[in-house]
C-alpha cells in the first residue's frame, strides 16, 4: 500500500524541509498552504487555507477521488507574534490561534477518517519547545504551542483503539523564513517596555539565526514514520532535550529566573 502523507505548511521553512525530505525518501507526499513554493519542489501540491474549514472540506473532497486511505497527517502550518501582553490587540492572538491552533484542529478532524483506514497512521503536530518553555514576549505564540502539545496528548487517547498515533515535535530555534515573518505588535515608545522588548527579539533572532537547519526536524519526522507507534511528545537536538528535561527537574522559581535573564531583563 502507497503510503501518501499529507504535509500543511508545505511552501516553506520546515514545511518544505519535511515534504522535500520525505518526497525524497519514496513517500507520496501532498503538500498543502495557501501559496506555491518559491523554490522548486518535486512533491505534489495543493492550495488550501487551513483557517478555513470550506477549503479543509473541498482539500478532503479533492483527495478522496484518488485515495482511500492516507498514511500520515503533519501539521506544520504556523505564524508568530511578538510584543508585550500590555500591548498585543485581540485580533492579533485570534489570528495566530485561527493558523497555529485552530487550523491544527480543523485539519486534523477531517482527516481522521482518512486515516483511520490504514494501518499504523500518523498525526504529527509540530510545535515547539516554547510551548514547555513559556517565552516573555513570546507569550502567546507559547500559548498557541502549549495547546498544540495539550491537543495531541488528548487526541492520542482518543485514536488508540483505531491503531492512529499522535505526536507533538518540538523543535528549538531553527534557521527559517519565521524569523523574517513574526508579526509584531505594536510597542508604545514608553520607558517600560522597548528596551526589553528590543533585547528579547535580537536575542531570539539571532539564536534562530544561528539554529539548526530545519532538515534536522524533518530527520526526526522521517524517523517518527518508521515507527510503529510513536510516543506523545519529541524535542529536536541534545540542547534543547536538555532545556525541556531541566524544565522539569528544577525548581520553577530558577527556571523563571534562568528565562528572565535571557529574554526579559532590560
Amino acid at each position: 500500500m502507497n503510503r501518501t502523507v499529507i504535509v500543511s505548511g508545505a511552501s516553506s521553512g520546515i514545511g518544505f524541509a519535511i515534504a522535500s525530505t520525505l518526497h525524497e525518501k519514496g513517500y507520496d507526499v501532498i503538500g498543502v498552504s495557501r501559496t506555491y513554493p518559491k523554490q522548486s519542489y518535486a512533491f505534489k501540491y495543493q492550495l488550501a487555507d487551513i483557517t478555513k474549514e470550506t477549503d479543509i472540506n473541498n482539500l478532503v473532497l479533492s483527495l478522496t477521488e484518488n485515495y482511500s486511505h492516507i498514511y500520515a497527517l503533519i501539521n506544520c502550518a504556523g505564524m508568530g507574534i511578538s510584543g508585550a501582553v500590555e500591548y498585543t490587540k485581540l485580533e492579533e492572538i485570534k489570528k495566530m490561534y485561527d493558523v497555529n491552533v485552530f487550523g491544527t484542529f480543523l485539519m486534523s478532524k477531517a482527516f481522521i477518517p482518512l486515516l483511520r483506514g490504514f494501518k499504523q497512521a500518523k498525526i504529527i503536530n509540530i510545535s515547539s519547545v516554547a510551548g514547555d518553555l513559556s517565552i516573555p514576549f513570546q507569550t502567546f505564540y507559547s500559548m498557541t504551542k502549549a495547546s498544540i502539545n495539550a491537543f495531541s496528548s488528548a487526541l492520542a487517547l482518543e485514536l488508540k483503539p483505531f491503531d492512529i498515533s499522535v505526536c507533538s515535535v518540538l523543535p528549538g530555534d531553527t534557521q527559517t523564513n519565521f524569523t523574517q515573518n513574526r508579526e509584531k505588535s505594536e510597542v508604545i515608545s514608553d520607558e517600560f517596555y522597548l528596551d526589553r522588548i528590543k533585547h528579547s527579539i535580537e536575542r531570539m533572532e539571532k539564536d534562530e539565526q544561528n539554529g539548526k537547519d530545519p532538515s534536522s526536524v524533518a530527520k526526526v519526522v522521517l524517523k517518527l514514520l518508521k515507527r510503529k507507534r510513536m510516543p506523545s511528545k519529541v524535542t529536536v537536538g541534545f540542547q534543547y532535550k536538555l532545556f525541556v528535561l531541566l524544565n522539569r527537574l528544577l525548581p520553577t522559581r530558577l527556571v523563571q529566573w534562568i528565562l528572565f535573564q535571557m529574554y526579559a531583563k532590560k
